[in-house]
């Protein structure tokens, strides 16, 4: 299992365009399966996670063709049935949480697929209720297999219908459309998540031939066709990614170009680093970060302490609040880091606390973060990164500390992060891969 060894206090410098958006590369790799056709996309992250995906769809029958760097074309023109069914299948599925999109366009293609549980970070429970129960919705039935320890779901003739989500999932929400452009009649889904993945997701159904309208909102109306056909899709620039470089920048108080960052789909990204006290720019597409020795903590306007939450789409998205709560840590004042979406996020703050932080868990969902000012650096430590956003935010807190610290488990920075160590030493960082 590989580490990284991060000698911190250096400076960063010059510019750096993000990938391709993880989450968003998810979910269109798996709408893949609704056609025979081919479907060409393009800005595909060099990621474990997506890769792995890219190796599933493959095993399933899809023909994969790499075309250039990050782009690639695939065509689904015969499924292995049988493969489906095999205990391998089931295996790659457990271990790659994205693969639960699997069943909507599966169960649309083929009226019944097997999956079991799907695995990925470790940050409390990650249920499926919306994704199953959009599936019942639409007329499917699933049953568990206790000898498979997998789910079996059947719905040869999928009916649309009008259905109020429980909660705004996003992979719930991509599944439940996946599944419903094939079906007969209208479906109109209440509550939707309305995240710029998900509008992504609907653009290229559309331009495969679907009729998803209220693209944006958390109002989707989808009628039925009965057939898909080829198209042509490029990701959006990974917004955690632009988010986690911000934080880079800030914290070692380094000046930064963010190339091509996808101002237009960050939504409240940007405001919510301004609110910590960070300069930000904006050039055309880029975002400029200047040196700042100094950033101050924004008051509510009637002087209580900042707030910083999560929340469904426009909201503050989750994946940026463990690289919030870092650059906090150097920041002048305090702020309340509120995770409400997943219990087990803010866990890894201990070891930032053993750096030197002064931070106060007050649950599982809370934190209260008492910022430097710089004038303490953060001191070096030895870690182990629990999931990708933890990950991610051990290794700024590390290139901003004094001394050298270990990050280990780094595969679970792999999976959200392509060659981050390159692209950072590439600006000044020094970062060193050890497996």
């Amino acid at each position: 299992m590989a580490s990284f060894i991060v000698e911190g206090g250096h400076k960063l410098h010059g510019s750096i365009t993000p990938q391709g958006a993880k989450n968003e590369a998810l979910q269109v790799l798996c709408a893949v399966l609704l056609t025979r056709e081919t479907v060409v996309i393009d800005n595909l992250p060099n990621i474990l996670d997506v890769n792995n995906l890219i190796d599933l769809l493959a095993s399933i029958g899809v023909t994969v063709e790499k075309l250039s760097k990050g782009k690639f074309a695939f065509t689904a023109a015969n499924l292995d049935t049988a493969y489906l069914r095999s205990a391998d299948f089931l295996k790659k599925c457990n271990k790659l949480r994205g693969s639960v999109m699997l069943i909507g366009p599966l169960l649309a293609r083929l009226g019944e697929v097997t999956y079991a549980k799907p695995g990925g970070d470790k940050i409390g429970r990650r249920r499926l209720d919306t994704h199953f129960q959009g599936m019942v919705n639409l007329g499917a039935t699933f049953t568990y297999d206790q000898d498979l320890l997998a789910y079996r779901f059947e719905g040869k003739h999928l009916k649309g219908c009008y259905m109020l989500l429980d909660e705004a999932s996003v992979t719930g929400t991509a599944n439940i459309i996946m599944a419903s452009v094939l079906a007969q009649g209208t479906t109109t889904i209440y509550n939707a998540a309305c995240e710029p993945y998900v509008q992504q997701l609907c653009r290229l159904l559309n331009n495969m031939g679907a009729n998803i309208s209220g693209v944006g909102s958390n109002l989707l109306t989808i009628e039925g066709v009965k057939s898909l056909h080829g198209a042509q899709h490029k990701l959006l620039p990974d917004m955690i990614e632009v988010g986690s470089f911000i934080g880079m920048a800030a914290i070692t108080g380094s000046e930064l170009r963010i190339k091509e960052a996808g101002i237009k789909d960050l939504g409240i990204i940007p405001d919510a680093f301004r609110r910590l006290g960070i300069c930000i720019e904006e050039e055309g597409d880029d975002l400029v970060i200047p040196a700042q020795e100094h950033y101050q903590i924004e008051s509510f306007l009637d002087g209580s302490i900042l707030t910083v939450a999560d929340a469904p789409w426009p909201g503050l998205t989750p994946d940026l609040l463990s690289v919030l709560l870092v650059v906090a840590t150097q920041a002048k004042g305090s702020v309340l880091i509120h995770q409400k979406m997943f219990e087990s996020r803010l866990f890894f703050v201990d070891k930032l606390i053993d750096m030197g932080a002064q931070i106060i868990l007050c649950d599982p969902h809370r934190a209260v973060v008492v910022g430097h000012d710089h004038t303490r650096q953060l001191k070096r430590n030895n870690m182990t990164s629990p999931d990708i956003r933890a990950g991610i935010a051990m290794l700024i807190a590390a290139m901003s500390a004094e001394g050298t610290s270990r990050i280990d488990h780094i595969d679970q920075i792999d999976r959200g992060y392509e060659d981050i160590e390159s692209r950072l030493n590439a600006l000044g960082a020094c970062i060193k891969r050890e497996e």
